[in-house]
């Protein structure tokens, strides 16, 4: 069973950057869909970015242009590098995976395996 662990959350000024990283159990992390998702105060979840098993990547359109989702095969591990944070940006962080589909989704339901999640904080 596939088991997924985020880092790198923290409080962190307006402008600033961050990198998430989730580190993946499972031999076969080469062929997941791994996405990051997001969930502000009072809202519901929302998706962030996603790279496919051949690394196409999709992002949401709030952040794309600052944010960057990237994999490393021989780490397991996907990364979130976040750039000219916002405050609307404040949000706990979920990595999720689909393992051994082809293509990707963002809608929630796509996603088998999730992390416990990070927290980010924008502050001004």
């Amino acid at each position: 069973q596939v088991q997924l662990v985020e880092s790198g959350g923290g409080l962190v000024q307006a402008g600033g950057s961050l990198r998430l990283s989730c580190a993946a159990s499972g031999r076969t992390f080469s062929t997941y869909a791994m996405a990051w998702f997001r969930q502000a105060p009072g809202k519901e979840r929302e998706f962030v970015a996603v790279i496919s098993r051949a690394s196409t990547t999709y992002y949401t359109n709030a952040v794309k242009g600052r944010f960057t989702i990237s994999r490393d095969n021989a780490k397991n591990t996907v990364y979130l590098q976040m750039n000219s944070l916002k405050l609307e940006d404040t949000a706990v962080y979920y990595c999720a995976a689909n393992p051994g589909s082809m293509g990707w989704r963002t809608n929630e339901s796509w996603y088998d395996t999730w992390g416990q999640g990070t927290q980010v904080t924008v502050s001004s």
